[in-house]
């Protein structure tokens, strides 16, 4: 059968990749094959375990990881590299990049994975099988809204008009999976939405954090709502799973900010029973993958978190950008500081020499050292804190400054600053926009946001600090909203396979 962008692909053999080294990492195999027979409950749940693991493969987390991080502002490539995420880095698309082909592939065949099982699942099912099937509508939602997230353009920019991405839905047969076209932004937005409602009707049972429940529905459709400008249902689903109100579940006090040594611990400690994760994507110990590792273009040292002590454990090629750290610094108290590993040597900040001006190294351990193994790391997708931020950003649009500050003070409280008030934000010639943007950079630095939240608020990407985006010695790139490269060009290689895509400017 000819292999398509939207493969239903099932399967999750032991696959051998090279992304950037010459290392090896193999993953496992937990799926059915695709032309077994989802007969019985069994071979279902079998095959909802496969669609998860789907997206642990390095195409997925980790080149979606390069494509949604790594144009922001918050982080500094210290040296070119011959991997392509240089492109991604620097805003040089090109419609043969490797990053963005590996993504699209592996996000469409974790849909196509979910959707023969929500095909053969009807709705009058057993709650056992309804939940499978809230899985699997969830997974298909969270692939679709990362799709258009990269590839097309911010839903608030043309009011939703704009290319979106190919909506595989089931029921399509093999031949018209081959000329599915690009969506519009809103129709890939509403299909996302309706997944995800759905989905939340079908899920009643409690799962951990590495799991789709009805929670993490609500709390995806909250981040989605927030995307479309729809700022109200941005507020009602933040709020049904900040005050733990989730019709059919008993969801009480299930989720809390991590407080003190916790917080500063955060990604250092198994996901399991965290109060503040949401959803992650679960690596246990024996899913080390070494140098393939996110973690390991941002970190190198040891596990017990030192970077002094070079045991060379990574790349260590992309630090924390000097803009966001003097940020950072403002507050000397900050626990969010203890996510940065700068690397000193008998108390000396070290310099990368390979830049001009020279930068001091600032590694992120965010994607590290996860029980105390050094590149190991479960990727966090949505945790409590940006709950309140999206419950902060949407009042603050409302004009409900009081109720944005509350929030974003929460989130300040919790690092160990000092709040704001009404008055400093006059004193600052601040807007309650502005301030709530910050505390979402501060906060929910190198997870994926930063980019997102700029572009769609219209607001520039700027990067005045070095790099190897410097060109000429200017160190200043500046990335308007409106710019093509705001989003990653179509492959060319599902182009040449569908005739029905149309290719990003």
């Amino acid at each position: 059968m000819k292999q398509s962008f939207i493969s239903a692909s099932l399967l999750a053999v032991v696959l051998v990749t090279s992304l950037g080294s010459c290392r090896k990492t193999y993953l496992p195999s937990t799926a059915i094959d695709e032309n077994s027979a989802l007969s019985n409950a069994g071979d279902i749940e079998t095959a909802t375990i496969g669609t998860y693991a789907l997206f642990k493969n390095e195409g997925y987390v980790r080149s979606g990881h390069f494509l949604m991080e790594y144009p922001s502002d918050e982080i500094a490539q210290g040296q070119n590299s011959s991997d392509d995420l240089t492109r991604a880095y620097r805003y040089t698309h090109l419609v043969t990049s490797s990053h963005p082909q590996l993504f699209w592939s592996q996000a469409y065949k974790a849909a196509g994975a979910a959707n023969r099982i929500i095909e053969v699942i009807p709705d009058n099912a057993t709650p056992d099988l309804l939940q499978l099937k809230g899985e699997n509508l969830f997974i298909r939602a969270m692939m679709h809204f990362n799709l258009v997230r990269i590839f097309g353009r911010p839903y608030s920019q043309g009011s939703g008009l704009d290319a979106g991405v190919p909506i595989l839905k089931d029921g399509l047969t093999e031949e018209e999976k081959l000329t599915v076209p690009r969506s519009t932004v809103k129709e890939v937005y509403e299909f996302v939405i309706t997944d995800l409602l759905r989905a939340a009707e079908f899920m009643t049972q409690p799962k951990s954090n590495s799991f789709a429940s009805r929670e993490v529905a609500y709390a995806l459709l909250s981040r989605v709502y927030l995307y479309m400008e729809d700022d109200a249902k941005a507020i009602e689903y933040a709020n049904l799973v900040i005050g733990n109100d989730i019709p059919g579940t008993a969801a009480t006090g299930r989720y809390q900010l991590l407080q003190g040594a916790e917080y500063s611990n955060y990604f250092r400690n198994a996901p399991d029973g965290n109060k503040e994760t949401i959803f992650c994507i679960r690596h246990i110990k024996t899913e080390d993958r070494g140098y393939s590792a996110i973690g390991s273009m941002y970190f190198s040292g040891d596990a017990s978190g030192n970077a002094q002590n070079q045991a060379f454990s990574g790349w260590g090629e992309i630090y924390a950008s000097e803009k966001y750290v003097n940020f950072l610094k403002q507050q000397p108290g900050d626990r969010r500081l203890s996510f940065i590993s700068s690397y000193t040597v008998n108390g000396v900040q070290q310099m990368n020499t390979k830049l001009t001006p020279n930068t001091p190294m600032h590694y992120i351990n965010k994607y590290s050292l996860q029980e105390g193994i050094v590149n190991l790391s479960s990727p966090v997708y949505i945790r409590l804190a940006e709950l309140y931020l999206n419950r902060a950003e949407a009042n603050a649009k409302l004009g409900n400054t009081a109720a944005a500050l509350e929030d974003v003070n929460l989130i300040r409280s919790r690092a160990g600053v000092a709040p704001y008030t009404e008055a400093d934000l006059t004193v600052m010639n601040k807007s309650i926009l502005d301030i709530v943007l910050e505390e979402r950079w501060l906060e929910l630095a190198f997870e994926g946001h930063r980019v997102y939240d700029l572009f769609r608020n219209n607001r520039s990407m700027i990067r005045n600090y070095p790099g190897s985006h410097v060109v000429g010695g200017n160190v200043n790139q500046t990335i308007p909203a409106a710019d093509n490269r705001v989003i990653f060009y179509i492959p060319q290689s599902e182009i040449d396979k569908n005739p029905a895509l149309s290719q990003n400017p």
